[in-house]
């Protein structure tokens, strides 16, 4: 056998292992990542164990007693591809996490989603966690669950609720079972599962609660929902719909921001956009 040969078997060889090297080295870069902004916004990591899952989180707490805003992860890596579920579903580009490090109330705290920023030899979450039953019962439950430990960590009864996409599903729907949320925001936020699947033709999550199905229980709460106007990802009528269910016709709690996209334009505005008047079902045309 010649020696071009040799080595180009030998390469066929080492190919899978240096693909794995390749995906672990991602997987070390996002948890780097993760690290370092958080250690910038001097937030504090730690893991939340619920009743299905253990959960990463960080958080930074200035004046215990006062409210608290909890950022949510979106879905993340989910998928490799438009057929194939991703192994780890933790977030390529910490968006979120870069939005709560700007965020600069007393109080701020930020929320993965199962599975997510764990070590690849202890996730052992079933991939039906990020794919189907993203938003089912054991996974809002769990939220929820992760989302009261926050609070008592930061001895409040007054909850500012912000969700990014997936992350926007799982706030309405952590805000439609507590007494203590006192506002809420989404930014490309997945606020209809079942129009969103249909947009993009693929299979319902049908192990999923929908939002949208709880616009009604959480109409009298103060909320806004950012949507950016280059979208493609979660459209601006997805919002529309969902502000419509609970009565607001005129779209007083809608903000559409121009220039955005589903995963960009956010960090340079968001200052801004946390300032924005919360919208509620009497504002008045034009605010």
């Amino acid at each position: 056998m010649h020696i071009k040969q040799k080595i180009y078997i030998l390469i066929l060889l080492l190919l899978p292992l240096l693909c794995s090297c390749i995906g672990v080295a991602t997987l070390v870069d996002r948890d780097l990542s993760f690290h370092k902004i958080a250690k910038t916004a001097k937030f504090k990591k730690t893991y939340l164990k619920t009743k299905y899952f253990t959960l990463a989180a960080c958080y930074r707490f200035d004046k215990p007693g006062e409210p608290v805003n909890i950022y949510i992860e979106g879905d993340g890596n989910a998928w490799v591809s438009r057929a194939r579920l991703s192994n780890n579903p933790t977030p390529r580009v910490p968006l979120v996490l870069k939005l709560a490090g700007i965020d600069t109330n007393a109080n701020v705290a930020y929320l993965a989603r199962p599975g997510q920023y764990l070590e690849q030899k202890k996730i052992n979450v079933d991939s039906c966690y990020w794919s189907d039953k993203r938003f089912s019962e054991e996974v809002i439950a769990s939220m929820d669950e992760a989302v009261g430990e926050l609070a008592k960590l930061a001895k409040t009864d007054k909850i500012n609720l912000i969700g990014y996409s997936g992350g926007g599903a799982v706030a309405v729907l952590i805000a439609a079972r507590r007494e203590d949320i006192i506002s809420l925001r989404t930014i490309a936020g997945n606020l209809d599962i079942e129009a969103v699947t249909k947009y993009h033709n693929v299979s319902a999550l049908a192990g999923s609660l929908n939002p949208i199905d709880f616009a009604q229980k959480i109409k009298d709460l103060p909320q806004r929902h950012f949507i950016g106007s280059k979208d493609t990802i979660v459209p601006a009528f997805v919002a529309e719909s969902f502000v419509k269910r609970m009565g607001d016709k005129n779209y007083y709690r809608l903000t559409i921001v121009e220039g955005a996209t589903h995963s960009s334009g956010w960090t340079a505005r968001w200052k801004e956009l946390l300032d924005y008047p919360l919208g509620n079902l009497q504002m008045p045309s034009g605010n």
